[in-house]
């Protein structure tokens, strides 16, 4: 039991390391700072110092082979991140986390799916609990009209699958090495992805001016490092299900992060829902331990 726990909170801590990143992305479009340049140095950032701490600590030679599905696990993070970021160009941010958070659900079907079980109760219900909770904390509620964008509204809904493809395979791939080199390569694939997509007029553009290297340090250790290493850390030693609830802890992080930095103002029903949030959580560690008990044999893909 006290395994499960310890890997459950390094997949929540990874979780709401990813709150952060929605305030800081805020500050950094306020200080002038694009899209393409927040993105880079994130993914930039991160990779970099994966790369300080694997030439300190781990030097394990892997095949091409086992470095490319790992590069592969690193593209659902940048997927992830530039569908809803993209989201937040065309629909309102509340509905964008909605849609985000739906990857709870998504990720408790791919593992029913895989595994041709049933999910338990206690699953059920807290996903649930976390659909109900994310509809009041993403503040949609009394909003006199939702303006929806068909663009907006389908990258929300891939980046809740590449979240959700994240946190599955983040549990299954190559799962005998060790985290920090799983991190690395998962980091390339993430760099190189992004590296493919944008402009190069955007990497250009990077100037270290005007703090950019500050901003690329906290989304890169938030945004890539602390995630990747935790969720490599925990993952493989619990349920996708479990580990798709944990998820959910980004969402009060990034709620708390925005009434501290940035000022924001929170309603009761929000708070309310962050409150219902936290409950789903930990839900099956206090009323159903089966659904983690059972911690799987990592399956190699």
């Amino acid at each position: 039991m006290f395994q499960l726990l310890k890997n459950s909170m390094y997949v929540f801590l990874g979780a709401c390391s990813f709150g952060i990143l929605s305030t800081v992305i805020k500050l950094g479009y306020e200080k002038g700072f694009t899209f393409g340049q927040l993105t880079l140095g994130q993914f930039g950032t991160g990779w970099l110092l994966l790369f300080i701490l694997m030439l300190l600590f781990s030097r394990k030679k892997v095949s091409f082979k086992q470095s490319l599905r790992l590069a592969g696990v690193g593209t659902c993070t940048c997927l992830t991140g530039i569908s809803y970021y993209l989201s937040l160009e065309s629909i309102p941010a509340s509905i964008a986390v909605v849609l985000l958070f739906q990857f709870t659900w998504i990720g408790v079907l791919i593992e029913a799916i895989v595994t041709r079980k049933r999910p338990s109760t206690a699953t059920m219900v807290s996903v649930f609990l976390l659909l109900i909770g994310t509809f009041l904390a993403g503040g949609i509620i009394g909003v006199e009209s939702l303006e929806l964008n068909l663009k907006g509204t389908l990258f929300g809904l891939a980046a809740a699958v590449t979240m959700a493809l994240f946190v599955f395979f983040s549990g299954r791939v190559e799962v005998h090495i060790s985290p920090l080199t799983r991190s690395f390569y998962t980091s390339i694939g993430s760099l190189l992805l992004l590296l493919t997509i944008l402009t190069p007029k955007v990497i250009l553009e990077v100037s270290f001016a005007d703090g950019y290297f500050l901003y690329g340090l906290i989304l890169g250790t938030f945004g890539v490092v602390l995630p990747v290493l935790l969720f490599a850390l925990g993952a493989p030693k619990i349920s996708t299900g479990l580990a798709t609830i944990l998820g959910a802890g980004e969402l009060p992080v990034a709620v708390i992060a925005s009434v501290c930095i940035l000022q924001e103002d929170v309603s009761i029903i929000q708070w309310i829902g962050i409150i219902i949030i936290l409950f789903g959580i930990v839900y099956p560690q206090i009323f159903g331990r089966n659904v983690g008990h059972h911690e799987k044999t990592a399956v190699q893909l």
